[in-house]
């Protein structure tokens, strides 16, 4: 069954699973990305046509250690590797698409391969895998405040904005209304953070795990989804 619903999931816990097993932090980033393929396939049998993953927030790149980053810039060049690769990919017409301020951050060979999904999926449209990769929220709204400023400029003309087309102007305009955030490794601690997807997520419902997120399997979250599909959905009223 097609399920024309948005879901985000913020994948926390990588670096405390790795900690407790007395592993290094990028041991716990590349058990994320093995889970990342594995929801990612779970979501497809479910029909679900948007799965979005919070790769990496700016601050995550800048103020880990410079091994933890190097290790981890590796992983996502694995991953993208394969992803763009895989069968399943142009079997089911899935987009790709990347958000964030990645250009600026990630090296060039990396960039080329980001690049390169991007462009091979951009006539897909069955269903879509967005990742935001060096992603803030304040980056996005700043980035709609620039980009409005820089049309008024160019046509030196007053531009009439409001709900419906300030999106338009987004970082992420491309991605629809979140309808379900899943956030794992809460451990009593449950948000939102860096303005995740600020605009897109103001009637969003959340589910916290307290799985740190490479435990957060295939199973859980079909159940997470299917008790969401069972919720009325009430919008404020």
């Amino acid at each position: 069954m097609k399920r024309d619903i948005h879901i985000a999931i913020i994948p926390d816990g990588n670096r405390r699973w790795a900690r407790k097993k007395g592993l290094k932090p990028w041991k716990g980033h590349s058990a994320g990305a093995e889970q990342i393929e594995k929801l990612s396939r779970e979501a497809l049998k479910m029909g679900i046509r948007h799965l979005t993953f919070w790769g990496s927030s700016k601050d995550n790149l800048q103020k880990r250690p410079l091994e933890e980053k190097r290790e981890l810039l590796k992983i996502y060049e694995k991953y993208f590797k394969k992803l763009i690769k895989d069968p399943d990919i142009y079997k089911n017409k899935t987009g790709i698409n990347i958000i964030g301020d990645w250009k600026k951050q990630f090296p060039f060979g990396l960039k080329k391969i980001l690049k390169n999904g991007i462009e091979k999926t951009k006539n897909h449209t069955n269903n879509f895998l967005n990742f935001m990769l060096a992603y803030n929220g304040d980056d996005d709204i700043l980035y709609a405040v620039k980009s409005i400023k820089d049309k008024i400029k160019k046509e030196k003309k007053d531009l009439k904005i409001n709900v419906e087309n300030f999106k338009d102007f987004l970082l992420s305009k491309d991605l629809p209304t979140v309808e379900l955030i899943i956030r794992t490794g809460t451990e009593g601690d449950p948000h939102n953070s860096a303005g995740f997807l600020m605009w897109q997520t103001q009637n969003s419902q959340y589910h916290f795990s307290k799985k740190l997120f490479p435990d957060f399997g295939p199973k859980e979250f079909r159940k997470v989804v299917e008790d969401f599909m069972e919720r009325e959905r009430r919008m404020g009223e």
